[in-house]
């Protein structure tokens, strides 16, 4: 695969055989972020779980501190007095039964993340053809299937994202911006690695985490020291 300029550029400031520590890492990166908008910092952390394993899945959230500088679009299915609390809390979109066939027939999909209240759950259930592959269905682990729906549009809103592992045992998360200091994208590092460490499927023995990889939106990947965990 050919690259342009800026990207090669930006490849000539990573040493490909070095794994940075974080704070390193994260300098580098925006140093590395040369697109003319302001890039998302991702990490994926490669484990060494085994995803078929029902035992070994990992799968949780976390708020990050300062956020990811994105908006994010909340939809909440409820019904009731939780529909006014939903709408009270900010969320984008509330609704019930009517938006299942908006979802399935339109294929309206205006939204980032949907919680559900647990009595919902069996409406919401018919769009798991439409959200599952999307990663939208709600669910009790990443706290989007509550009946406190105040507070989990508050955390969402606030920089709450959800990490899981995907079928190569690799979990992919937003940091941030690329415009973010580099005191806030640490920060975010530090609350997202400290949740996948408490994650560690007692299942997994030796090494849990078999390498974390920095990148921007457009640009190359640097390596963090992953032997510690």
């Amino acid at each position: 695969m050919r690259h342009g300029k800026k990207y090669n550029e930006a490849m000539g400031k990573v040493d490909k055989s070095k794994q940075y520590e974080p704070a390193e890492a994260i300098a580098l990166i925006k140093k590395t972020a040369s697109a003319k908008f302001d890039e998302t910092v991702e990490v994926h952390i490669r484990t060494s779980c085994d995803s078929r394993h029902a035992e070994q899945q990992i799968r949780g959230a976390v708020v990050l501190p300062n956020g990811t500088g994105k908006s994010v679009r909340v939809l909440v299915f409820a019904k009731d007095a939780k529909l006014d609390e939903a709408q009270a809390a900010g969320a984008d979109f509330v609704g019930g039964q009517e938006l299942v066939p908006k979802i399935q027939n339109e294929g309206w999909l205006d939204f980032d993340v949907v919680v559900a209240t647990p009595d919902m759950m069996g409406v919401v259930g018919r769009l798991g053809k439409v959200l599952g592959p999307k990663g939208l269905m709600p669910n009790p682990k990443a706290g989007t299937v509550t009946m406190d729906v105040a507070k989990a549009i508050e955390e969402i809103k606030a920089g709450k994202i959800e990490y899981r592992l995907d079928k190569a045992n690799i979990v992919h998360c937003p940091l941030g911006k690329a415009s973010f200091s580099e005191e806030q994208l640490q920060q975010n590092y530090d609350a997202l690695m400290d949740a996948i460490v408490k994650a560690r499927p007692s299942s997994v023995k030796g090494q849990y985490l078999k390498s974390i990889t920095l990148a921007t939106t457009m640009g190359p990947g640097v390596k963090v020291v992953a032997n510690r965990y």
